[in-house]
C-alpha cells in the first residue's frame, strides 16, 4: 500500500529538485517556495508541484534576478 505524503522535509524536496538542502532553505526565505514550520520545515507536496509550473522555463540561479531560460 502507498501512502501519499502531503508534507516533504527540506532534505525530501532537495532530493526531487536536485538541488542541496541550502538552495531548498533559499527558496523558502526568498518566498518563492511555500513552506511550514513545525519545528523543522515542512513542504506541502502541491507546493512543490505549484513551484516547478510557476518556474519551468527559468533561469533560479540568482534568486534576485530570475530569467527566462531562451
Amino acid at each position: 500500500m502507498t501512502t501519499l505524503r502531503l508534507l516533504l522535509n527540506v532534505n525530501e524536496v532537495a532530493e526531487i529538485l536536485r538541488v542541496n538542502k541550502g538552495s531548498v532553505y533559499a527558496l523558502i526565505h526568498s518566498g518563492r517556495l511555500s513552506a511550514i514550520k513545525f519545528g523543522t520545515y515542512k513542504v506541502p507536496a502541491f507546493e512543490v508541484e505549484n513551484f516547478l509550473h510557476k518556474y519551468s522555463g527559468c533561469d533560479l540561479t540568482d534568486l534576485n534576478n530570475i530569467k527566462t531560460l531562451n
